[in-house]
Protein backbone atom coordinates (compact mmCIF):
# COMPACT_ATOMS: atom_id res chain seq x y z
CA UNK A 1 0.00 0.00 0.00
CA UNK A 2 1.59 3.13 -0.96
CA UNK A 3 2.16 5.59 2.25
CA UNK A 4 0.27 8.63 0.48
CA UNK A 5 -3.69 8.84 -0.70
CA UNK A 6 -3.54 9.54 -4.69
CA UNK A 7 -3.72 12.83 -5.40
CA UNK A 8 -7.46 12.54 -6.76
CA UNK A 9 -9.72 15.26 -8.31
CA UNK A 10 -11.82 15.07 -4.92
CA UNK A 11 -8.78 15.66 -2.74
CA UNK A 12 -7.54 18.29 -4.32
CA UNK A 13 -11.15 20.01 -4.30
CA UNK A 14 -10.65 19.42 -0.60
CA UNK A 15 -7.58 21.25 -0.42
CA UNK A 16 -8.53 24.31 -2.10
CA UNK A 17 -12.02 24.42 -0.36
CA UNK A 18 -10.17 24.32 3.20
CA UNK A 19 -7.65 27.22 2.12
CA UNK A 20 -10.71 29.10 0.55
CA UNK A 21 -12.22 28.57 3.98
CA UNK A 22 -8.87 29.85 5.88
CA UNK A 23 -8.46 32.79 3.72
CA UNK A 24 -12.35 34.35 4.33
CA UNK A 25 -11.54 33.49 7.81
CA UNK A 26 -8.55 35.94 8.08
CA UNK A 27 -10.14 38.25 5.55
CA UNK A 28 -13.32 38.05 7.72
CA UNK A 29 -10.84 38.93 11.13
CA UNK A 30 -9.04 41.85 9.04
CA UNK A 31 -12.80 43.41 8.39
CA UNK A 32 -13.82 43.23 11.92
CA UNK A 33 -11.03 44.72 13.20
CA UNK A 34 -10.92 47.30 10.53
CA UNK A 35 -13.87 47.84 11.82
CA UNK A 36 -14.07 47.98 15.27
CA UNK A 37 -11.48 50.54 15.04
CA UNK A 38 -13.10 52.66 13.10
CA UNK A 39 -15.81 53.02 15.97
CA UNK A 40 -13.27 53.04 18.45
CA UNK A 41 -12.08 56.49 16.61
CA UNK A 42 -15.49 57.69 16.57
CA UNK A 43 -16.05 56.74 20.09
CA UNK A 44 -12.70 58.25 21.63
CA UNK A 45 -13.41 61.33 19.52
CA UNK A 46 -17.19 61.77 20.80
CA UNK A 47 -16.26 60.87 24.66
CA UNK A 48 -13.44 62.78 25.09
CA UNK A 49 -14.80 66.17 23.46
CA UNK A 50 -18.49 65.53 25.25
CA UNK A 51 -17.20 67.04 28.22
CA UNK A 52 -16.30 70.37 26.56
CA UNK A 53 -20.33 70.85 25.17
CA UNK A 54 -21.77 73.34 27.55
CA UNK A 55 -25.41 75.22 27.73
CA UNK A 56 -25.78 78.69 26.29
CA UNK A 57 -25.55 80.02 30.07
CA UNK A 58 -22.57 77.96 31.23
CA UNK A 59 -20.86 79.29 27.71
CA UNK A 60 -22.02 82.84 29.09
CA UNK A 61 -19.30 82.42 31.39
CA UNK A 62 -16.35 81.75 29.54
CA UNK A 63 -15.23 84.94 28.46
CA UNK A 64 -14.14 83.54 24.73
CA UNK A 65 -11.90 85.37 21.94
CA UNK A 66 -14.29 84.50 19.74
CA UNK A 67 -17.97 82.65 19.01
CA UNK A 68 -17.48 80.30 15.38
CA UNK A 69 -19.55 79.63 13.37
CA UNK A 70 -19.19 76.94 11.16
CA UNK A 71 -20.75 77.37 7.44
CA UNK A 72 -23.72 75.29 6.26
CA UNK A 73 -25.46 75.10 2.60
CA UNK A 74 -27.09 78.43 1.32
CA UNK A 75 -30.27 78.24 -0.55
CA UNK A 76 -31.25 80.02 -3.49
CA UNK A 77 -27.82 82.41 -3.43
CA UNK A 78 -29.00 83.85 0.03
CA UNK A 79 -31.20 82.08 2.31
CA UNK A 80 -29.43 80.35 5.05
CA UNK A 81 -30.57 76.35 5.03
CA UNK A 82 -32.45 75.48 8.12
CA UNK A 83 -28.79 73.96 9.59
CA UNK A 84 -27.33 76.46 8.95
CA UNK A 85 -29.95 79.45 10.60
CA UNK A 86 -30.02 77.29 13.65
CA UNK A 87 -26.11 77.88 14.22
CA UNK A 88 -26.56 81.06 13.66
CA UNK A 89 -29.50 81.80 15.88
CA UNK A 90 -26.79 80.40 18.55
CA UNK A 91 -23.80 82.15 17.59
CA UNK A 92 -26.08 85.33 17.89
CA UNK A 93 -27.44 84.45 21.32
CA UNK A 94 -24.10 84.00 22.67
CA UNK A 95 -22.69 87.27 21.42
CA UNK A 96 -25.42 89.24 22.85
CA UNK A 97 -25.32 87.07 25.67
CA UNK A 98 -21.44 88.23 26.36
CA UNK A 99 -19.75 84.57 25.67
CA UNK A 100 -17.65 86.30 23.26
CA UNK A 101 -16.80 89.69 21.80
CA UNK A 102 -16.65 88.55 18.29
CA UNK A 103 -17.80 86.14 16.09
CA UNK A 104 -16.20 84.52 13.29
CA UNK A 105 -18.09 82.95 10.34
CA UNK A 106 -16.07 80.10 8.84
CA UNK A 107 -17.76 78.55 5.52
CA UNK A 108 -16.97 78.11 1.85
CA UNK A 109 -16.76 80.82 -0.89
CA UNK A 110 -15.27 79.48 -3.17
CA UNK A 111 -16.53 80.64 -6.25
CA UNK A 112 -18.09 84.19 -7.18
CA UNK A 113 -21.92 82.39 -7.02
CA UNK A 114 -21.50 80.50 -3.90
CA UNK A 115 -20.67 82.73 -0.75
CA UNK A 116 -21.81 81.22 2.86
CA UNK A 117 -20.26 83.10 5.09
CA UNK A 118 -22.06 86.18 2.71
CA UNK A 119 -25.17 85.30 4.01
CA UNK A 120 -23.81 84.71 7.52
CA UNK A 121 -23.06 88.08 7.36
CA UNK A 122 -26.08 89.24 5.93
CA UNK A 123 -27.85 87.36 8.56
CA UNK A 124 -26.46 88.24 11.82
CA UNK A 125 -26.37 92.14 10.87
CA UNK A 126 -29.99 91.88 9.87
CA UNK A 127 -30.26 90.37 13.76
CA UNK A 128 -28.68 93.87 15.47
CA UNK A 129 -24.85 92.58 14.93
CA UNK A 130 -22.07 95.23 14.53
CA UNK A 131 -20.75 94.68 11.18
CA UNK A 132 -17.36 95.37 12.92
CA UNK A 133 -17.51 92.04 15.30
CA UNK A 134 -17.77 89.99 12.41
CA UNK A 135 -15.49 88.71 11.15
CA UNK A 136 -15.43 86.15 7.60
CA UNK A 137 -13.32 83.42 6.78
CA UNK A 138 -13.86 83.27 3.17
CA UNK A 139 -11.77 79.69 2.89
CA UNK A 140 -13.48 77.11 5.56
CA UNK A 141 -14.27 74.57 2.74
CA UNK A 142 -13.88 72.06 5.56
CA UNK A 143 -14.40 71.63 9.58
CA UNK A 144 -10.12 71.01 9.72
CA UNK A 145 -9.65 74.06 7.54
CA UNK A 146 -12.15 76.13 9.50
CA UNK A 147 -10.46 75.71 12.51
CA UNK A 148 -6.66 75.42 11.40
CA UNK A 149 -7.41 78.96 9.73
CA UNK A 150 -8.57 80.36 13.43
CA UNK A 151 -5.81 79.25 14.92
CA UNK A 152 -3.56 80.26 12.17
CA UNK A 153 -4.58 83.13 10.34
CA UNK A 154 -7.19 84.34 13.00
CA UNK A 155 -5.08 84.00 16.00
CA UNK A 156 -7.94 82.37 17.93
CA UNK A 157 -6.79 81.16 21.69
CA UNK A 158 -10.08 80.23 23.17
CA UNK A 159 -13.37 79.36 21.40
CA UNK A 160 -17.16 78.83 21.55
CA UNK A 161 -18.27 76.83 18.42
CA UNK A 162 -21.70 76.83 17.47
CA UNK A 163 -22.83 73.40 15.19
CA UNK A 164 -25.41 70.60 15.95
CA UNK A 165 -24.39 68.45 17.96
CA UNK A 166 -23.18 65.15 15.88
CA UNK A 167 -20.87 67.38 14.05
CA UNK A 168 -19.88 69.25 17.41
CA UNK A 169 -17.68 66.74 18.38
CA UNK A 170 -15.24 66.21 15.59
CA UNK A 171 -14.94 70.26 15.63
CA UNK A 172 -13.76 70.30 19.34
CA UNK A 173 -11.64 67.74 18.06
CA UNK A 174 -9.73 69.21 15.94
CA UNK A 175 -9.19 72.65 18.16
CA UNK A 176 -8.45 71.02 20.88
CA UNK A 177 -5.83 68.92 18.98
CA UNK A 178 -4.64 72.44 17.07
CA UNK A 179 -3.53 73.53 21.17
CA UNK A 180 -6.94 76.17 21.79
CA UNK A 181 -9.01 75.89 24.55
CA UNK A 182 -12.38 74.90 22.99
CA UNK A 183 -16.03 74.60 23.75
CA UNK A 184 -19.04 73.84 22.30
CA UNK A 185 -22.67 74.97 22.32
CA UNK A 186 -25.25 72.46 20.40
CA UNK A 187 -27.16 74.43 17.95
CA UNK A 188 -30.30 71.99 16.87
CA UNK A 189 -34.07 72.90 17.78
CA UNK A 190 -35.29 70.77 15.37
CA UNK A 191 -35.30 67.62 13.16
CA UNK A 192 -33.31 67.62 9.98
CA UNK A 193 -34.38 66.14 6.57
CA UNK A 194 -31.42 63.74 5.73
CA UNK A 195 -30.22 63.06 9.20
CA UNK A 196 -29.32 59.75 8.83
CA UNK A 197 -27.09 60.74 5.51
CA UNK A 198 -25.19 63.38 7.77
CA UNK A 199 -24.77 60.93 10.84
CA UNK A 200 -23.12 58.23 8.18
CA UNK A 201 -20.93 60.68 6.18
CA UNK A 202 -19.80 62.08 10.16
CA UNK A 203 -18.75 58.76 10.90
CA UNK A 204 -16.64 58.74 7.95
CA UNK A 205 -15.48 62.50 8.34
CA UNK A 206 -14.07 61.87 12.08
CA UNK A 207 -11.90 58.99 10.07
CA UNK A 208 -10.74 61.53 8.06
CA UNK A 209 -10.01 64.08 10.44
CA UNK A 210 -8.83 62.16 13.04
CA UNK A 211 -5.88 61.06 10.39
CA UNK A 212 -5.29 65.15 9.44
CA UNK A 213 -4.46 65.45 13.07
CA UNK A 214 -1.68 63.16 12.54
CA UNK A 215 -0.24 64.31 9.74
CA UNK A 216 -1.57 68.36 10.01
CA UNK A 217 -1.82 68.91 5.95
CA UNK A 218 -2.09 72.44 5.25
CA UNK A 219 -5.78 73.70 4.47
CA UNK A 220 -6.27 75.32 0.62
CA UNK A 221 -5.80 78.78 1.97
CA UNK A 222 -3.76 80.15 4.52
CA UNK A 223 -2.71 84.12 3.65
CA UNK A 224 -1.40 86.81 6.38
CA UNK A 225 -2.71 86.62 9.95
CA UNK A 226 -5.87 88.87 10.47
CA UNK A 227 -5.94 90.37 14.23
CA UNK A 228 -9.16 89.35 15.69
CA UNK A 229 -9.06 93.34 17.91
CA UNK A 230 -9.39 94.78 14.36
CA UNK A 231 -12.62 95.50 12.35
CA UNK A 232 -14.22 92.56 11.11
CA UNK A 233 -15.23 94.74 8.18
CA UNK A 234 -11.51 94.08 6.70
CA UNK A 235 -12.67 90.65 5.88
CA UNK A 236 -15.96 91.19 4.55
Amino acid sequence: MEENAPKTPVNMWRRIWHFTLRVIKILALCLLFFGLTLCAINIYMCVRESFHILTPEEAMEMDADCIIVLGAAVWNGDTPSPMLQDRLDCGISLYKGGAAPRLLMSGDHGTLYYNEVGTMLQYAVDNGIPAEDIFLDHAGFSTYESLYRAKYIYGAEKVIICTQTYHLYRAMYVGDMLGMEVYGVPSETREYAGQMYYNAREFAARIKDFGYCIFWPEPTHLGDPIDLNDSGVITH
